[in-house]
């Protein structure tokens, strides 16, 4: 049994390997030449600086026909740390347009913060002006990414760890393939439904071991995850939905690699991608759930662990389907806050792409999600190994897929 488990491990860690380098492979290819930004033609130096002291606040107010707003700007004296520039001291200006809406003042520079700002030069190189565009923010994230690390390693122990592993694989096969040939207008369908399909093994893999419950999950994940993005392109088209309802989207009109995207498609990558993550916790947990069964009580039929697989993921499927669709309202929380100050018409609402778009990403998913179900129990009863007799084709129709 030792030797059988070892061998299963070493079978894994080997197809690990192979998929990781499979994503280094792709990532030179998809970090080529045509991917570089093109140089702009300001001269301009971006750096970073310590604020030295605050010199003053300048507040216009703008009138707009629901009031008015403050238009804010910083002026500081910051210290140049880091480049060619570096222990010089400058007058920069800090934008608090939008930041200090309300008169909030949380986000006003003080002595000693770290900042982003850009420096455009002259001819001669000498600094004629000096923005802030952000604060640091990057100690933060940093913290917030170990303290992650350290929760998920004292609680997880060895699963913790391997969830690591399979997290950072997944950021990497983002940021090495997916998003380089999304920008480089490759099919978004087919290079989401590749990426999701690799993630997914690459995950069921590491936490569930090379074994026959880890193909069930993974073989329902794909198929709710497909499933998804089918519907979403299905409604998609009939609906008429453009795929440019946010404003991060429209932004992608203007980036510098002139790029002729298909925006339907990226907003059908999107739903992929979000449904992914839930689809694989529901796949993984219930293929486990029905090998546990199966093994306490090998006398159980196919039909019987199909019925009980299907009561174990209705169990899930209420709070997953909430989860889903609460992270997709929270991301779009400002969208319907701005369509009900205005009092529009609820067919208004409904008939706006932006909206129409957030409610299909969120019900596609959860479709999706919903079918990993189904379709997890079944490859799971025919994967379980067991001496229970089997029921025949034509009693598969008793079953209360429903219920």
């Amino acid at each position: 049994m030792s030797v059988i488990r070892h061998r299963k491990l070493l079978i894994s860690i080997t197809l690990i390997i192979f998929m990781s380098l499979w994503v280094c492979a792709f990532a030179e290819d998809s970090l080529d030449d045509n991917f570089e930004v093109p140089l702009e033609e300001i001269r301009t130096v971006n750096t970073r600086g310590r604020v030295v002291r605050n010199l003053d606040l300048r507040q216009n107010m703008i009138e707009y026909s629901g009031g008015s707003i403050e238009d804010s700007v910083q002026r500081l004296e910051v210290k140049i740390i880091e480049g060619q520039f570096k222990g010089e001291i400058v007058e920069a200006e800090y934008p608090l347009s939008l930041d200090f809406i309300g008169g909030q003042n949380n986000s006003l520079l003080r002595a000693g913060d770290e900042v982003l700002m850009t420096l455009e030069l002259d001819d001669n190189d000498n600094i004629t002006s000096a923005v802030i565009y952000n604060p640091v923010r990057e100690k933060s994230i940093i913290f917030l990414i170990i303290l992650f690390a350290v929760i998920i390693l004292s609680v997880g122990r060895l699963k913790g760890f391997k969830a690591l592993v399979s997290l950072i694989f997944t950021v990497l096969a983002i940021v090495v393939i997916l998003l380089p040939l999304l920008i480089k207008g490759r099919n978004p369908m087919l290079v989401t439904i590749g990426t999701s399909v690799v993630i997914t093994g690459v995950t069921i893999l590491l936490v569930g071991g090379f074994n026959k419950k880890s193909l069930a999950a993974i073989l329902g994940t794909t198929g709710g995850v497909v499933a998804a993005g089918l519907i979403a392109q299905i409604i998609g088209y009939t609906a008429k939905l453009t795929g440019l309802g946010t404003e991060e989207s429209q932004l992608l009109l203007y980036i510098p690699q002139n790029v002729s995207f298909n925006y339907r498609g990226l907003l059908f990558s999107g739903i992929i991608l979000g449904a992914l993550g839930a689809c694989m916790d529901v796949g993984m947990s219930l293929a486990s759930a029905m090998f546990e069964i199966k093994e306490q009580n090998p006398e159980l039929n196919r039909l019987q662990l199909i019925s009980s697989g299907m009561n174990i993921g209705r169990d899930m499927m209420g709070t997953m389907a909430n989860t889903l669709i609460l992270a997709y309202v929270g991301g779009c929380l400002p969208l319907m806050m701005v369509l009900m100050a205005h009092n529009m018409p609820l067919s208004d609402i409904i008939n706006q792409d932006g909206f129409a778009s957030e409610v299909m990403r969120s019900l596609a998913g959860s479709i999706g999600l919903i079918l990993t179900i189904p379709l997890t129990a079944l490859v799971a009863s025919f994967l379980c190994e067991g001496k229970g007799k089997e029921k025949s084709y034509q009693e598969y129709n008793d079953i209360d897929w429903m219920d």
